[in-house]
């Protein structure tokens, strides 16, 4: 293998161990960090070509290379010198190896060099190359995405505060073709749109999204098995790409994100600083003007622009986009209450009764709920805003009331009985108050636990208390026993003066 000159400073560093030193072969390599075999090979050639130590100062490292390894010889100026950047730039093309092109290069020079020397001095020229182009991506297979780390100030023209905005950064691994966007934030509405965007702004789709370990896109970050959020997997299968997150603790993975998150802070939030911008929309539009400019300005080290790059060699290959856009849902794990409901922001949703006390799968878009359960879709609501209210499907209750999980209106009416005359009327009440008695049940399972930490004796006078004020929910009669107030009377009522008839209950009859 050729020897260049840093190597030439450690076969000297050996050299004078060896021969000044005397140290042994184990201890040289340990020292240089080499291995003992490479000591012993050194110390052979130095002594075959009659070297001694001190050598002589006139002795040059290219003397020096020629006299241990006399077999190299430099490229002759005769042969072919293949193009290596075409070469790389081949190999960014689907299923083009090295050894293909090697074999495309001799046949065209027949006395063209060997596939080892052809192998060795591509790598050699492509070490002196950026870290992100060293790495070989082939066109249209990743897009990497991130989040730039500074943000960008927006002032709200109403009220002149300053909100910082998040600037999402995505680039085409084979043309490091760039795309930018400011958002309000990274939450996972905001990284889902940007992904849209910017699949629109390609006008196609790559084959791999490699993001960073973000929160929004990466439930939990793992080096082999990362979590992928579940939305943004759904995402992913709309468009029929995968996610493939970035390993931890591996900067090549991200080394194009990186670079390319750079370059927008400084071409193109560095060219804005001194503008101000009132509206997302405005900062956007001038955020567009520079990644356009961005893309089209010619490479440093490279022949071409990222613009020429895209559309030669990643835009042909990239994937179609789909007829219908993907349509933006949030993805929740709820349990199913013995009221056969579940509750999405406030609001509780029927499923079928016997799936009581199953964890379930919800999934919400802005009109829609659905719930699944073990990726079976078993029910549908239109989407509700109104907080503490009820969608019940009659198809999803017992018949006649039966009992179904050992619970049922007379349960709940029998345990409040238990306690008392004016508990019994709070739960008849809250049974009564509903359109279906089930829709109840959470309300009364909460009150009636309330005496697990009060007691019976307590809650029952709190019942009175709320009776008397008409507030018979379970926030009032929780407030009340949490201040005390069960121990102070509005007016002293004997129990027989309770109310027998209260506006909420629908007498012994209603449960039947």
């Amino acid at each position: 293998m050729p020897a260049n000159r840093l190597s030439m400073r450690k076969i000297k560093e050996v050299l004078r161990l060896k021969w000044a030193n005397n140290l042994s072969d184990r201890m040289i390599a340990q020292s240089c960090n080499i291995s003992r075999t490479a000591v012993a090979n050194y110390v052979e050639r130095a002594t075959a070509a009659g070297l001694s130590w001190p050598m002589p100062d006139t002795l040059k490292d290219v003397e020096l290379e020629r006299l241990l390894f006399p077999g190299l010889r430099k490229p002759s100026l005769d042969r072919a010198l293949p193009d290596w950047l075409k070469t790389h730039q081949e190999l960014q093309k689907k299923n083009v190896t090295l050894f293909l092109l090697w074999q495309e290069y001799r046949e065209q020079h027949p006395k063209g060099y060997q596939y080892s020397w052809f192998c060795d001095q591509y790598r050699s020229w492509l070490g002196q190359r950026d870290l992100s182009m060293r790495q070989t991506h082939r066109a249209g297979e990743k897009l990497f995405v991130d989040y730039a780390g500074h943000t960008f100030p927006v002032i709200d023209p109403r009220t002149g505060e300053i909100r910082s905005t998040q600037i999402f950064v995505a680039v085409l691994g084979a043309s490091n073709y760039t795309y930018a966007e400011a958002t309000w934030t990274q939450a996972l509405p905001d990284w889902i749109g940007s992904h849209q965007r910017c699949f629109n702004f390609l006008g196609g789709l790559p084959e791999l999204v490699v993001p960073d370990n973000l929160r929004s896109g990466v439930t939990k970050a793992h080096r082999y098995e990362p979590d992928i959020n579940p939305t943004y997997l759904e995402m992913a299968r709309h468009y029929g790409i995968a996610i493939v997150p970035a390993r931890v603790r591996k900067p090549k993975d991200k080394a194009k994100a990186e670079v390319g998150v750079q370059i927008v802070e400084r071409w193109i939030l560095a060219s804005l600083r001194h503008q101000q911008f009132f509206s997302l929309n405005d900062l956007n539009q001038a955020i567009q003007r520079l990644v356009m400019k961005l893309n089209q300005r010619p490479f440093k080290k490279l022949p071409g622009s990222r613009s020429e790059l895209f559309h030669a060699l990643e835009k042909p290959v990239l994937k179609a986009l789909p007829i219908a856009s993907y349509v933006y849902a949030e993805w929740k794990l709820v349990r199913v209450h013995i009221d056969y409901h579940v509750e999405i922001d406030g609001h509780y949703y029927s499923v079928p009764y016997r799936l009581v006390k199953q964890q379930l799968d919800a999934r919400m878009t802005e009109n829609t709920i659905e719930v699944f359960s073990k990726g079976e879709r078993i029910a549908s609501h239109p989407r509700s805003r109104q907080k503490g209210h009820h969608t019940t499907l009659n198809a999803h209750r017992p018949e006649a009331h039966q009992h179904y999980g050992n619970w049922s209106p007379e349960r709940f009416i029998n345990w409040a009985t238990k306690i008392g005359s004016a508990t019994r009327q709070v739960i008849e009440g809250v049974l009564h108050r509903q359109h279906y008695p089930e829709q109840g049940y959470r309300s009364c399972l909460g009150i009636l636990r309330l005496a697990n930490t009060y007691s019976d004796v307590r809650l029952e006078a709190a019942c009175k208390r709320a009776l008397l004020l008409g507030t018979c929910r379970y926030k009032s009669i929780e407030s009340i026993l949490k201040h005390g107030l069960d121990n102070q009377s509005v007016v002293v009522v004997e129990e027989s003066e309770l109310p027998q008839q209260h506006e909420n209950v629908g007498g012994s009859t209603y449960y039947h």
